[in-house]
């Protein structure tokens, strides 16, 4: 049985990665309309004077993304097959909202602020929701369809293709901004997003899933999770990465502040937004696929050592620039972190599990990285507010630089030693 699925993954190998390939190009190319680093800040700093709000954007998203996946990791490991779970969960609460969000703009944004910025929220945290409660499904059936030797490309090529595409979308965000008055503007990103996410969503439902071989028996929740502080005691380099990934996370909490304290520092137009999304968008595209391909050749470890690094230059840019050409290569970095990290930390996930654990790998993963994510943005926020920007971004730097010291010399690169 197990070589007979073996041979249907080969069999299908090059269809499953090209549609596949096609849904995270177009889901990309989506989100890259409404940037949560760019875009997302912009419209919220103009429904509302709080940078604590501007701070909420990642806090609320990575919580409603991270936490849900530990409860639904269980039922995702005892599906044979993923994907009909994948289509509804990412269709109805994923996708949707997004162009909810442009009708909620458009019908509040002027004559309720307040009810925008609320509908705003509930449709990210909905979207992050419907993300998490997928995720584990997912990843387990990419690692199904598309085997190690092949994921690091996989995603390079997806997420980097999409970001290419991204770069004439910055282009578009940038005439938008400009010649359609606001809300208008932030509305029409939000729309087209929604009908690209459409495109993406139809080429996931081309897969060719394998009914998987190793299913486990189903357990009730209580003792499911009784079963996850084995895991982590009996795994010591998953503990080290869990903490060096920890303060990488940390060192994000000012991502959606660069462009705030572009505009803070030298009033952006649309124009230089557009400028700074297509040079952020980008380097993503470009460094994507280098580092999907260090990933295959070299593990990931590496490339999550220099996310962190990345993320100190991005802090220190930004903090020596003069102008707004001077912020440039602070988001060239800021790419160069976020590819590697979106690389790489699901990937090196995977190659710390069995293949019948990994759902529950990618689930506790998450939901303990969930506490760093929420706080770091929020507390970013009331930095920025009872102190300075600045400080923020020392911050910033601070974590970056001991992330990427626990990540070189604390974590061992799983693939090359045992799970255990």
């Amino acid at each position: 049985m197990k070589h007979s699925a073996e041979g249907l993954v080969e069999k299908n190998l090059n269809w499953n990665f090209s549609v596949n390939v096609l849904d995270n190009m177009f889901y990309a190319l989506a989100i890259s309309l409404v940037s949560q680093e760019t875009i997302m800040p912009l419209l919220v700093s103009e429904l509302t004077d709080s940078t604590i709000a501007v701070g909420l954007i990642p806090a609320i998203f990575s919580l409603s993304f991270l936490l849900p996946q530990l409860f639904v990791a269980n039922h995702a490991e005892r599906l044979p097959r993923k994907l009909p779970f994948v289509l509804l969960g990412s269709g109805l609460l994923q996708r949707l909202p997004y162009p909810l969000i442009g009708v909620a703009l458009l019908l509040f944004a002027v004559e309720a602020p307040g009810l925008a910025l609320l509908l705003f929220f509930i449709g990210i945290a909905t979207a992050a929701f419907g993300g998490g409660i997928v995720t584990p499904a997912w990843f387990s059936m990419i690692g199904k369809v598309v085997p190690t030797r092949r994921r690091g490309i996989f995603f390079g090529l997806a997420d980097g293709g999409g970001l290419l595409m991204g770069v004439i979308g910055a282009y578009f965000v940038g005439r938008v901004l400009d010649i359609i008055d606001y809300p208008g503007s932030f509305a029409l990103l939000f729309l087209v997003c929604g009908l690209i996410h459409a495109i993406s969503w139809f080429s996931l439902s081309l897969t060719r899933e394998p009914p998987s071989v190793d299913i486990k028996e189903s357990v009730p929740l209580r003792r499911y999770f009784s079963q996850l502080p084995t895991v982590l005691r009996g795994h010591k380099n998953y503990r080290r990465f869990l903490v060096g990934y920890a303060l990488l996370r940390l060192s994000m909490m000012a991502v959606s502040f660069f462009i705030v304290f572009g505009n803070i520092n030298y009033e952006l137009s649309g124009a230089d937004i557009g400028l700074l999304n297509a040079i952020f968008i980008g380097t993503q595209a470009l460094m994507r696929l280098l580092f999907g391909w260090l990933g295959d050749r070299w593990g990931h470890k590496r490339n999550l050592v220099i996310s962190a690094a990345c993320m100190a230059l991005a802090a220190s840019f930004a903090l020596s620039s003069s102008d707004v050409a001077g912020l440039a290569p602070a988001f060239i970095c800021l790419a160069c972190a976020i590819s590697s990290d979106g690389v790489s930390h699901f990937n090196i996930v995977l190659e710390f599990a069995d293949p019948a654990d990994q759902p529950t790998y990618i689930g506790l993963t998450n939901t303990l990285m969930a506490p760093f994510t929420f706080v770091g943005p929020i507390v970013a926020g009331w930095i920025a507010a009872a102190f300075d920007i600045s400080l923020l971004f020392v911050v910033s730097l601070a974590f970056g630089v001991a992330g990427a010291a626990l990540l070189w010399w604390w974590v061992r690169e799983p693939r090359h030693i045992s799970k255990r």
